[in-house]
């Protein structure tokens, strides 16, 4: 150690040397840094000029697609008498098994007997068709989609109620009351959905009412579970804890500080259990347990033309589809919220 320089004490020399070395990983931290910035800006502009990747990212970010959907679904059950070119359950056998406005040659070839010439209908008169017994098939799909959302909502707004209002008792109380709760939840999902339904539209018939009572008896459980778990949380809040000191009584926490914390779970459960409804209620009326014949309803129309696929196919393709793009434009809808509200 040179003489005159304490033990310890970096020399000159060192000291220089670690402040040169500092400043090599300062620049090149900053160099990788610009390096990365340059890449995004590069990238960034690709995406600007690829008018297709705009595109996908609107798509990726909000479900364009099932919103349309559904708006037009929405549009034909509140508007469906101005819209509906005909009445949905007027007859006439001498316009059985019409094909859509488009297949000319199927149209060419239909001489049902005692009927018009093919050149007397209207293009438009029927553009989708229609049914065994004369009915045009685009009028039957746009009062069922009147049917079917109106039964489906009504049921879940039953089940949320007392869905909703189960989980919060169960989870705020706990003890005795919250193991009653999940064992009811427990025996409920151990019965067999379409034997129940089954048992309940034998005693009760074939209504509109009976079905709705039918389906809000399998829309209550989820939310049951969710909201339970959501209250068993948010009941160790600091803030209900101060609710309760302040004096509080249990009805009005659970109303003000509770219910509040749990809608977004109720929102997105909501979401994603509607189109399990709309297809529980198509499935019922397809096995003939569902809603009366005399009803429009998409689940009768599919069941009505399996029998006649290979010379109708257009009786069941249409309802068919009608269900289809409803139910998978709710479940995109309510992942996308789930994602957002999360």
């Amino acid at each position: 150690m040179p003489s005159g320089e304490p033990f310890g004490v970096p020399t000159t020399a060192g000291m220089t040397k670690a402040l040169f070395g500092q400043n090599q990983r300062v620049e090149s931290r900053g160099q990788a840094v610009m390096n990365e910035g340059i890449a995004f800006e590069a990238q960034l502009e690709q995406r600007q000029r690829n008018p297709f990747r705009r595109v996908w990212e609107v798509f990726r970010r909000w479900p364009v697609i099932p919103m349309v959907v559904l708006s037009v679904m929405a549009i034909f059950a509140i508007f469906a008498p101005l819209i509906s070119p005909n009445d949905p359950i007027d007859q006439s056998l001498r316009h059985q098994y019409i094909p859509p406005f488009w297949a000319t040659e199927q149209r060419a070839e239909w001489q049902p007997s005692r009927a018009r010439p093919p050149e007397e209908i209207g293009l438009t008169q029927y553009i989708l068709g229609t049914d065994n017994l004369g009915r045009d098939i685009l009028s039957r799909i746009i009062y069922g989609a009147r049917i079917s959302l109106m039964v489906a909502l009504v049921s879940l707004t039953s089940g949320i109620l007392v869905g909703s209002t189960l989980g919060l008792i169960g989870g705020w109380y706990g003890g005795i009351v919250d193991e009653l709760v999940a064992r009811l939840v427990d025996i409920w999902y151990a019965l067999p959905f379409l034997l129940v339904a089954l048992v309940v539209v034998i005693v009760l018939g074939q209504t509109l009412v009976v079905m709705m009572f039918v389906l809000a008896l399998t829309a209550w459980s989820p939310f049951v579970r969710n909201v339970r778990a959501e209250v068993l949380s948010l009941k160790e809040r600091d803030y209900v804890a101060l609710a309760r000191v302040a004096g509080a009584s249990p009805f009005y926490i659970m109303y003000k500080h509770i219910l509040p914390g749990v809608i977004n779970t109720i929102v997105v459960i909501a979401t994603l259990n509607v189109g399990g409804l709309i297809l529980a209620e198509a499935t019922l009326t397809f096995l003939g347990a569902g809603l009366p014949s005399n009803i429009p309803a998409w689940g009768l129309m599919v069941g009505e033309g399996q029998l006649e696929l290979r010379i109708a196919w257009w009786v069941s393709f249409w309802p068919g589809l009608a269900i289809f793009l409803t139910v998978m434009s709710l479940n995109f809808t309510g992942d996308w919220l789930r994602d957002r509200l999360d």
